[in-house]
């Protein structure tokens, strides 16, 4: 395992170094003793700048939902025909997830243990929520099948994109971030938008 040098620790950098450990170890199985050995600074170097651990998870899952919810503020989220506002959320959350995939991967295994946990998986639902809507509304305008019940298109929409935390590394060659999005792109659409 590679440590940071002290003199270019940071904030960010421990932060980075504890995505990285929780996504290792798992969060419930990262103490902060991994943390300081995998950062290479001491624990009081840590405690200086969090409070513990938890407070690093709160950071890390609050950018990946951040980066999530950005994508409804964004205005071709928010405006024209609700089918093309969800093709456009889709290519964004590959987007997002390829962006921040560390920070997404983590956010993707809380079981809800802690309150930061709780909390994440709440916003995390509220999040799924507005796209189901989303959903539902492009479904309402017949754009869409209405022979797949909208929460399990929804669930099946969310799996494909999640799924992706699992094998793709972007340091190793193979398909681009965009390239990743063209294709959830067109195996979701090319299966919902309803056939003329």
């Amino acid at each position: 395992m590679t440590t940071a040098r002290r003199d270019t620790y940071t904030p960010e950098t421990l932060l980075s170094v504890a995505v990285r450990v929780f996504n290792e170890r798992g969060y419930d199985g990262t103490s902060m003793e991994h943390l300081s050995r995998a950062a290479g600074i001491s624990k009081s170097s840590i405690y200086h700048h969090v409070t513990g651990k938890e407070e690093l998870l709160r950071r890390a899952v609050s950018r990946a939902l951040d980066g999530l919810f950005g994508i409804l503020d964004e205005e071709h989220a928010r405006v024209g025909r609700a089918v093309e506002r969800l093709e456009y959320v889709t290519r964004r959350m590959v987007e997002v997830l390829t962006s921040e995939l560390p920070y997404v991967t983590l956010l993707l295994r809380v079981r809800g243990n802690t309150d930061t946990e709780r909390w994440a998986l709440e916003r995390r639902r509220e999040f799924d929520h507005e796209v189901a809507e989303l959903l539902r509304a492009a479904a309402a305008d017949g754009d869409v099948r209405g022979d797949v019940e909208v929460r399990l298109a929804t669930r099946l929409v969310f799996g494909m994109i999640n799924s992706i935390v699992e094998w793709y590394r972007p340091d190793v060659r193979g398909m681009a971030a965009r390239e990743v999005a063209d294709a959830v792109v067109r195996l979701v659409f090319a299966g919902l938008r309803q056939e003329d």
